[in-house]
């Protein structure tokens, strides 16, 4: 957590160089701003050695003295912050103009009264860095009682493990462990912490058809920390029982001596190793290399939580393990409460298959909560009360049991991960987060390492990759995607476990209700809060509990919808940098937020017109103002930004939907670090607006028909001007529905070569149009949604697509899809079709890059088309790694 720490303290720091409000006075040498920043990315630098040497730290230690990093960031942050908030304030109520009118100050920042805090802060950092870089290439002595070490060790002897589902798997782990390829075939097994995957591996290596086919079985457990030389003994002597050479060898030649030994061991022979627990990819490769390769059929089966190491290793058979469905978890949670001689009471069995549910899938979970519930009265009244509340005592009491299994998978994340995996416990227990959402919030928290803003701001590449912390957090699978939206959230035990940390390093508090315990120091005194329920009543517990200026950074109402107005009470929060307020429903906009001069983050949820006011946030980067539902306003009545919009020159992402940005009043106007527009209408597509946007990367254009709409609108006139455009949406949110086609509403035009990613929605174009996107260079992303093209076939032509990765079609008239030749969409990797009730075919002459197919409620023509190139498929390429993916749901 010291790393998000820093970056939050260095985005502030960043802020005073960069900012173009902002001038640094120079009696009060701007060169101690500049050692200070330089500081901070040393410091940064220094914690990402941490990387590099988590294999043979001491974690204890380690995280000892990264929380008092923390604690001297957070003292430092209580005296810059306040410095600079006073000095803004009152420089703002001393030249502050009518409402009607933006400041048009450069705020002079004096930092001479806290040049002795600085110097001490620099002089600490300086002193705690020496000793952590010391710790890692020296660590301390583990204590007796510390088993956070986990040395290599064989504990698969004793009684077979009970292995409930992953019945399918098995057998196909079983069928590449015992197939007459003589090669040596490697075989990885990735999941969540918990999931099953040693008592597999275990399973599988108890099987006695598979013990028979081997002269030699190993079983090595490893983790995230480990001794190579230990690991080497392991595996030789369980080749070798009788093995005793290795005391003989010292030094550095121990290392090349086991090495050595256990390649000679296993020359020659039928081996079947089981690597379990694998947490990095050096490693993985060090051993693979010394298993030999005699074509005469031996197997390596690899356990790991992380994707990278399944990947490490070519050829290779990955297999991701999957959660328990309803009926396993049942059977599961059955066997482990009951047994086989005890019977379960049908009423006891319906609440405990609500109790098994509530587990969501995970073996480790429904394990741990069967034997607490062992443990006490079986009685209907307590196990009801169990299945009612995800909350309850008996789920919290088995996440904390599982901590251990489950705390490395967090303890272990690289440094610049760790930040924003907690932060997603902010949001309620199973909440979809979208990834931009959590990109922007990261963004403005500090927790993006400046080289990763910088990537994310050039690429921008929200079809695919729209945050690649969440790749690189669900290849490690500590978060789950959802397949039908993209968005991701967290299985119930991380989110425990991210709730307990955050509150642990003051990362964020969160209120669920009135009544809840406060924290010790107060609430003043947290970083962060979150309100997830009521949130009314904790407005109230936050405002009671402030008396004076407090040290809360955001302020999240990620919780349940409000409609009704509440009020924020932010006059004792002056040092806001976040503030997400769209669970609440404002009918007036809350004026006293243009007092947050430090705001950098605003989400409100409002339907009326923005104050022109609203440029007084000159610090404001991410701009969010969604409307109500319920209320849709009329066609001709354009709803417009303020003029003083193009006064904030800082804003990077500006979503507000329903209004228009106003035509630029001078020619100074500019937004020159917008980089992503949406929720606007057409009139935001006018030449003198774009113009004006020069780095725009992703525009959203949101369309809304009058009904006696004839001429077509041009709102794609001007896009191909946008040379850094990557992104285009454009929604029709009340199409026009005809039987017969007809020239479209929003004609097509030229789009920029730039562009990846392109998602069009009502537009009724013909397929004949599709040729202005077709040979788009870069296009890697089309979603084509509710009538975009009409007509009842569409023929790819011939080298069209070239760049496509994916494509989704949903809610299309199609009927008849096909390709001019196999030169069609060569590298694409992923087909999902939705809801088109009326196709028939489907082309089989996809390549060899497919990787699958998803098709949902679509004809039953469709889907028999999508089976049939599934088996052809398979059968063209059946020596591939992975087979080709088929999902087929409610299909008529």
């Amino acid at each position: 957590m010291a790393y998000g720490a820093a970056g939050s303290l260095e985005l502030t720091i960043e802020r005073l160089l960069k900012s173009s409000y902002i001038s640094i006075v120079q009696n009060s040498s701007p060169q101690i701003i500049k050692l200070l920043y330089k500081e901070i990315l040393s410091l940064k630098e220094a914690l990402r050695v941490f990387d590099k040497k988590r294999s043979t730290i001491n974690m204890k230690m380690v995280k000892s003295l990264e929380a008092e990093m923390v604690e001297a960031i957070y003292k430092f942050e209580d005296v810059i912050d306040p410095h600079l908030s006073n000095q803004f304030h009152s420089q703002s109520e001393a030249e502050e103009e009518t409402a009607d009118h933006p400041p048009s100050m450069i705020f002079s920042v004096d930092v001479k009264e806290i040049k002795q805090d600085v110097d001490s802060f620099i002089e600490t950092m300086n002193k705690m860095k020496r000793a952590y870089i010391h710790e890692l290439h020296n660590p301390s002595p583990e204590e007796d009682d510390d088993d956070d070490f986990v040395a290599s060790k064989t504990h698969f002897r004793g009684n077979e493990p009970i292995m409930v589902g992953l019945s399918d798997i098995f057998m196909s782990i079983e069928n590449w462990l015992n197939s007459s390829n003589s090669e040596r075939i490697i075989v990885s097994l990735v999941g969540m912490a918990g999931i099953g995957k040693t008592t597999l591996s275990k399973k599988l290596f108890h099987d006695p058809f598979i013990v028979s086919c081997y002269s030699r079985l190993v079983f090595v457990t490893i983790g995230p920390k480990y001794r190579l030389a230990d690991i080497l003994v392991d595996i030789l002597t369980q080749v070798n029982p009788d093995f005793d050479e290795i005391m003989l060898m010292k030094g550095e030649k121990v290392l090349a001596g086991l090495k050595r030994m256990v390649y000679e061991s296993l020359k020659y022979l039928r081996y079947l190793i089981v690597l379990d627990d694998v947490w990095e990819i050096d490693l993985c490769s060090v051993l693979l290399e010394l298993f030999p390769d005699d074509k005469n059929g031996s197997r390596v089966l690899v356990t790991t939580r992380m994707k990278k190491v399944a990947d490490c290793a070519k050829p290779l058979n990955i297999c991701k393990i999957p959660f328990l469905d309803k009926k396993e978890s049942w059977d599961l949670l059955r066997e482990k409460v009951f047994g086989e001689e005890e019977p379960c009471s049908y009423r006891l069995e319906k609440a405990g298959k609500k109790i098994a549910e509530n587990c969501e899938g995970l073996p480790l979970t429904i394990i741990t909560v069967a034997n607490i519930l062992s443990k006490v009265d079986k009685t209907i009244e307590y196990w009801n009360e169990v299945a009612d509340d995800k909350q309850n005592s008996v789920y919290k009491d088995a996440y904390e049991q599982m901590s251990k299994v489950l705390y490395p998978s967090y303890d272990y994340l690289d440094q610049h991960l760790k930040a924003c995996f907690l932060y997603i416990g902010a949001f309620p227990q199973n909440y979809l987060l979208d990834q931009s959402q959590l990109a922007n919030l990261s963004s403005a928290e500090g927790f993006l390492n400046s080289e990763s803003v910088h990537y994310y701001e050039e690429t921008m590449d929200y079809a695919y990759d729209s945050f690649g912390y969440c790749d690189d957090l669900y290849a490690t699978n500590v978060i789950m995607f959802d397949n039908e939206t993209f968005d991701f959230y967290l299985h119930s035990s991380f989110w425990y476990l991210c709730n307990k940390e955050a509150a642990r390093t003051k990362l964020f508090y969160a209120l669920n209700c009135h009544g809840d315990t406060l924290p010790e120091e107060g609430i003043e005194s947290q970083r962060r809060l979150c309100i997830r329920n009521n949130i009314l009543l904790a407005i109230k517990d936050v405002h009671n509990s402030i008396a004076s200026d407090s040290k809360v950074r955001s302020l999240l109402c990620t919780g349940y919808f409000h409609k009704y107005p509440v009020p924020l009470f932010l006059e004792h929060l002056r040092l806001l940098r976040v503030l997400d307020a769209l669970s609440i429903r404002f009918y007036e906009f809350p004026m006293e937020v243009l007092k947050l001069v430090q705001l950098r983050y605003l989400a409100l949820l409002y339907n009326g017109n923005l104050p022109s006011s609203i440029s007084k946030l000159w610090n404001l980067q991410y701009l969010i103002v969604v409307r109500h539902p319920r209320i849709v306003k009329s066609v001709g009545n354009l709803l417009y930004l303020p003029i003083e919009i193009w006064n904030m020159n800082e804003l990077k992402y500006l979503y507000t939907c329903g209004r228009d940005l106003p035509h630029p009043c001078c020619e100074g106007s500019l937004l020159p670090n917008l980089l992503k527009l949406g929720g606007v209408g057409p009139q935001s597509c006018a030449k003198s607006v774009l113009e004006k946007i020069p780095k725009l990367k992703a525009l959203s254009i949101d369309i809304e028909l009058a009904p006696d709409a004839t001429e077509p609108l041009t709102c794609f006139d001007h896009v191909s001007h946008l040379h850094q455009l990557q992104e285009l949406r454009c929604y029709i949110m009340n199409p026009t529905l005809k039987t017969e086609v007809v020239t479209p509403l929003v004609p097509l035009s030229d789009f920029p070569l730039s562009l990846t990613a392109l998602v069009l929605s009502g537009l009724g174009s013909p397929w004949e149009e599709m040729r202005k996107i077709s040979s788009l260079p870069n296009l890697t992303h089309l979603e084509l949604k509710f009538y975009a093209f009409r007509g009842p076939k569409w023929e790819v032509r011939d080298n069209e697509f070239q760049s496509l990765l994916y494509l989704e079609i949903e809610d299309i008239n199609l009927e008849q899809w096909t390709f001019q030749n196999c030169l069609c969409l060569p590298v694409i990797q992923g087909l999902h079709i939705a809801h088109c009730y009326k196709l028939k075919e489907i082309p089989l002459t996809f390549g060899k890059s497919l990787l699958s197919i998803k098709i949902v409620e679509c004809n039953p023509m469709a889907v028999k088309c999508a089976i049939k190139l599934k088996e052809e498929w398979d059968d063209k390429y059946a020596g591939r790694e992975r087979l080709l993916e088929l999902v087929v749901r409610s299909s008529l």
